[in-house]
Parts: C-alpha cells; sequence; structure tokens
C-alpha cells in the first residue's frame, strides 16, 4: 500500500453553499465529525477539534489551521500536529475539501494527504494511515445522513 494519501468523491444532494457551511463551521461538525470543535472558517485562523468527552482528561484535542477557506468551493485544513509548532508540511496532515455543483447537489472530493511527509517510521506511518482511513470511511457518511437530514427538516 502506498500510504500517500485518503480520497474519496461523495455526492451530496445539497447545494455546495450548504456542504460548504457544514464542513467548515463548528455548529454543524460536532454533528457528524469531532465531539468538539473550536474554529472559525478563516484562512490562518487557528483551532481545535476534540474527540470524546472534551471536560474527560482522556479527549483526544487535535490543533487544527485553516489553510484555504473560499466559500462555497473549497476549505483546507492542517491538523495532526503537536500544539506547541505552527502546522507545515512535513509535521501535519492536510485536509482538502473541494466542492463541485453537480445537478442539483455537489460533488464533494475529499483528500487527507501529507502521510509519507510526517517522517514516520513503517510500522507508525501504516498504523496512523489505517486509523484515518478507518475514521474517514466512518465520518464521512455521517456527513452525508447529516446533510441530507438538514436539507429535509421541515
Amino acid at each position: 500500500m502506498e500510504y500517500g494519501s485518503i480520497e474519496r468523491e461523495i455526492h451530496i444532494e445539497a447545494t455546495p453553499e450548504i456542504v460548504y457551511e457544514v464542513i467548515s463551521t463548528p455548529e454543524h461538525l460536532r454533528e457528524w465529525w469531532p465531539d468538539e470543535a473550536k474554529l472559525e472558517p478563516v484562512a490562518g485562523a487557528t483551532g481545535t477539534v476534540t474527540f470524546g468527552d472534551p471536560s474527560a482528561p482522556d479527549a483526544k484535542v487535535q490543533p487544527l489551521t485553516v489553510v484555504e477557506a473560499e466559500p462555497p468551493r473549497r476549505f483546507a485544513f492542517r491538523w495532526a500536529y503537536d500544539e506547541n509548532v505552527a502546522a507545515a508540511p512535513g509535521n501535519s496532515l492536510l485536509v482538502t475539501f473541494d466542492l463541485v455543483p453537480s445537478g442539483a447537489g455537489t460533488l464533494l472530493r475529499f483528500t487527507e494527504s501529507g502521510y509519507r511527509e510526517r517522517g514516520w517510521e513503517g510500522a507508525v506511518l501504516e498504523e496512523r494511515y489505517r486509523e484515518h482511513l478507518t475514521g474517514w470511511d466512518y465520518f464521512l457518511p455521517r456527513l452525508v445522513g447529516y446533510i441530507d437530514r438538514l436539507v429535509s427538516a421541515p
């Protein structure tokens, strides 16, 4: 396996504007991805996503830095880096959501890259890649389900 990047294409029955809002704002992110999110969807902004009860000592808090915020076309951030350093190529993973109008909906092109650039030794690289692969295979369908509920709500 290459362990270079994780890529998915998903068709969502909602406009790019709605999809962008759901992938970039804390109140919507909490509904499908982390248990807590604190960020501003503005390029250069820093924040965190938390997995698990934010008040529990075993909560996993991940810093993130917004790299691109171009509504309603692209939202990208770097994450999975040490809290006391600035996110950069080589010390973080890059998540990119590209949104392309498709009929009455949106084609979401998702990419998470930067695994090899982290410099992890082989077993760690494979473990991290597989963890994220499993994670995104769980969370991206939740994104679609959440948007479906959101747009069909009265």
